[in-house]
């Protein structure tokens, strides 16, 4: 077992050995904060709301070469960087003696004055980078989207979306393209060199297995251990409530669980792959899915969240569940004694409370591929339309056979202590023809089915209102 871990920043190989200041859940953010370089990153709310602390993290693609990809650095632990680039805005420009070269970002930010108090700057000038690195010529929705994670309260956007357009435009090329090749050999150095981390200290246990097996037989020893792969839920545990978690399985590290196999009947998503990942996998063959994750969070939380981390949350606001529930989605739970598939209709069972059990870790999510007669929509309403945690969702399934319901499914998220099925209304529907009047009836049922809460998001009356319409509105877009 290896207790230290190793990654690349300012060109050289940095190694931590946790016997000092820092503690296996020291936040990258922190980290930065306490280098007398590194300073240009920010904390402004310590969840991943503001994007103040982006950075890039590039990591070793199947080929070998870098991948990049802008994160926020207050929900990730140190070692989950371990075998990674860290890049923060200071490593940006090319300095030669007295002389220091702007990068491209940063110098139309600059001639563009796309920076007032200057606060959120470098953060938005990583998401920047990380777009310049990814997308040669992009669209003005996919500039939006980089930079949905990035507040701004001085300067207005404007200015910064003009900024993007103008420097990303040099298919990826710079400083970073040209020495690309040294950093791969350190990269592949730490690679080699690595062994499961197991860091423990007098407070702390922080395991980070290799693989499947190494991860089940950590789970059957400490079954009370918390699991992470993204962390962005688990970190604000740390962040905002200051808790100190004593055990720690991450399998952030295993490559098993990062796999998607595609049939012609289903799509198998390993529970480790991220929800950009995903999101750029289902557009056309899922495309409920695919809107589900375009209102998910940002790219900074997209590209550190998995999908098994948000199903296995059992949040009733998690915006995966709704829809998963709608697609007839499986879940696949795997124990040092062997494998079993659960229906997402059965898999939760109370508030954050599922069917997995303690020696269990989710190791996919598995969704059949609908057949050209079934309809399946995602709806969202929450007060912001990006990076906003729901106040009602729902994830619809509709089957018709000449204009009669086959089948219906009505999932919805916001309106229990669970994500569920409002069961009375799909029974009255089923068999009964598509029509307004029996969806009017349909929605009562809906609104007699739940029992939602008022909280700082919504009344418990514009839930239930907000139930029905969502079925109506589902009807107007099917009824043809």
């Amino acid at each position: 077992m290896q207790q230290t871990i190793s990654f690349v920043l300012d060109g050289k190989v940095q190694t931590i050995d946790f016997n000092g200041q820092y503690t296996p859940t020291t936040t990258v953010l922190n980290y930065l904060r306490s280098s007398p370089v590194h300073k240009g990153v920010k904390e402004g709310c310590a969840e991943g709301d503001c994007g103040a602390c982006t950075v890039v993290i590039g990591e070793l693609d199947g080929e070998n070469k870098i991948k990049y990809k802008a994160i926020d650095s207050c929900l990730v632990f140190l070692p989950m960087i371990h075998g990674s680039q860290l890049i923060t805005v200071e490593n940006l420009s090319q300095k030669k003696g007295d002389e220091e070269t702007l990068h491209p970002v940063q110098e139309a930010m600059v001639s563009g004055n796309g920076s007032q108090c200057g606060y959120c700057t470098p953060g938005i000038v990583m998401s920047l980078f990380s777009l310049y690195k990814n997308e040669n010529d992009p669209a003005k929705e996919s500039i939006e989207d980089a930079l949905t994670g990035n507040l701004c309260r001085c300067t207005g956007y404007k200015p910064i979306i003009e900024a993007a357009a103008k420097a990303c435009v040099n298919k990826g090329f710079d400083k970073f393209t040209q020495c690309e090749k040294q950093i791969v050999e350190l990269l592949l150095q730490i690679k080699n060199q690595s062994t499961p981390l197991e860091i423990i200290n007098e407070k702390q246990k922080y395991y980070q297995p290799k693989t499947i097996k190494e991860a089940l037989e950590l789970r059957k020893k400490i079954p009370d251990s918390v699991l992470v792969n993204g962390a962005t839920d688990v970190a604000l545990r740390v962040t905002k409530k200051h808790e100190r978690l004593e055990e720690i399985i991450d399998l952030s590290a295993v490559e098993e669980l990062k796999k998607c196999i595609k049939t012609e009947s289903f799509i198998e998503f390993g529970a480790g792959i991220n929800l950009e990942d995903v999101k750029k996998l289902v557009e056309k063959e899922l495309p409920a899915l695919f809107e589900t994750l375009v209102v998910f969070g940002s790219r900074q939380i997209r590209a550190l969240a998995t999908l098994g981390g948000n199903v296995g949350s059992g949040s009733p606001i998690g915006d995966t569940l709704p829809v998963l529930m709608a697609y007839n989605a499986e879940i696949k739970l795997q124990s040092s004694a062997g494998e079993r598939k659960v229906n997402m209709n059965n898999y939760i069972l109370g508030y954050r409370k599922t069917e997995r059990r303690p020696d269990e870790i989710i190791t996919s999510v598995i969704i059949p591929k609908p057949s050209s007669k079934t309809i399946v929509k995602f709806y969202k309403i929450s007060k912001r339309k990006d990076l906003d945690i729901s106040t009602v969702s729902a994830g619809f399934s509709l089957t018709l056979n000449n204009k009669t319901v086959e089948s219906i499914s009505l999932a919805y998220g916001g309106m229990a202590a669970v994500t569920k099925l409002a069961l009375k209304a799909e029974q009255y529907l089923t068999g009964k023809f598509w029509d307004r009047n029996n969806v009017e009836k349909a929605m009562e049922l809906v609104a007699a089915e739940f029992t939602p809460i008022s909280d700082a998001r919504s009344s418990a009356e514009f839930r239930s209102i907000a139930a029905k319409n969502l079925l109506l509105k589902f009807w107007t877009e099917t009824k043809q």
